[in-house]
């Protein structure tokens, strides 16, 4: 009788844990995430939630990196990253992560800056201030790349995003590379100017919504949710002219700019405010060379982990295909649910 009474308990455990009704999202400030501060604050997010029988909880943290750890270590169940971040982090740390939303690509948005420079070329021999192996870290890379050089001939610092402009506003910073608003707060400055920046490389940083695989296989409603809250929010962003308007402000208000800094940061962005436009990257094989492109950087950094023998060693699973290895996916591109919205089937 005990062993039955222990394994009956153990079983209401389980039941209990398959059938999760309260979800956490976190996001950090970017362009192409304040969407998710709108939709929480004008409950729309709850809104889709209640339609599916599930709480979501929308929580800002104010460090971009700081969220993805915390989602990595399962503090939330779906967060806002880049691709490269979502390779790196949670997947190569074994945390089987969806890309659920592919929600803009950086077209602009990410950028160099050289104090006083006017080419990317004169950036050889400086010091150049970034969040260290981040999606900054890449856009250096390749932009060295395009003038012949290499991170041998720079010297990286390490830098919060949270210090960035503070640091750019000091005598001794004279190149930084950093993405916005803070690229714009930058770009503003005395003897500011952009030498590269991520239109050179459309659809290689991309703005993602990732949801744990597990969460989302065991709890579609999530997944059906996310994805329904985030296209009413486009539809808003990019329909009739007043609701546009005060949608905008708001994500300017709460990321601390105007509605023109704001649209500013818009037009360096390529977002995708339908789903069949974010269906048109995700199903590509741009996607594909994208993704080999990320994955080699970060092999290259030690990005993978220590003894990863190469740069495939992560299985990135998507449309057009597969890279890396297919026995250990831990990062998908999954269409299903941005489908559904397109069929309008949500």
């Amino acid at each position: 009788m005990q062993r039955l009474a222990i394994l009956l308990f153990t079983l209401t455990l389980s039941s209990a844990a398959c059938a999760k009704e309260s979800f956490k999202v976190c996001w950090s400030i970017y362009v192409g995430w304040m969407p998710w501060s709108y939709g929480a604050e004008q409950g729309i997010v709850k809104k889709w939630g209640d339609k599916y029988g599930i709480d979501i909880e929308v929580v800002q943290i104010n460090d971009y990196i700081e969220s993805v750890n915390q989602y990595t270590m399962g503090e939330f169940d779906a967060c806002t990253m880049t691709n490269m971040d979502a390779l790196t982090i949670p997947a190569a740390g074994g945390v089987d992560s969806t890309a659920l939303i592919v929600g803009d690509f950086s077209n602009g948005n990410d950028g160099i800056v050289l104090k006083g420079g006017k080419d990317l070329a004169e950036i050889k021999g400086q010091s150049v201030n970034l969040v260290e192996l981040s999606v900054s870290h890449y856009l250096l890379a390749r932009g060295l790349e395009s003038v012949g050089l290499s991170e041998a001939d720079i010297t990286v610092v390490n830098t919060s995003d949270a210090d960035m402009v503070a640091a750019y506003g000091t005598d001794g910073v004279t190149a930084v590379a950093t993405w916005n608003p803070l690229l714009g707060e930058i770009e503003a400055m005395p003897e500011s100017q952009t030498v590269f920046d991520s239109s050179k490389i459309p659809g290689e940083i991309i703005d993602l919504l990732v949801v744990n695989t597990e969460t989302l296989k065991s709890t579609p409603a999530l997944g059906k949710a996310l994805v329904g809250a985030w296209y009413e929010i486009m539809e808003l962003m990019s329909g009739e002219q007043d609701a546009s308007s005060a949608a905008k402000t708001h994500m300017a208000t709460a990321s601390g700019t105007d509605l023109a800094g704001y649209e500013a940061q818009l037009a360096s962005t390529e977002m995708f405010y339908t789903p069949a436009q974010a269906l048109t990257l995700t199903n590509s094989e741009k996607l594909l060379a994208s993704m080999k492109s990320v994955a080699e950087f970060s092999f290259d950094h030690g990005l993978l982990g220590n003894g990863v023998p190469s740069a495939e060693f992560v299985g990135i699973e998507m449309p057009a295909g597969t890279y890396g290895d297919e026995t250990n996916i831990k990062f998908r591109f999954d269409p299903t649910y941005m489908q559904l919205a397109a069929d309008d089937k949500l």
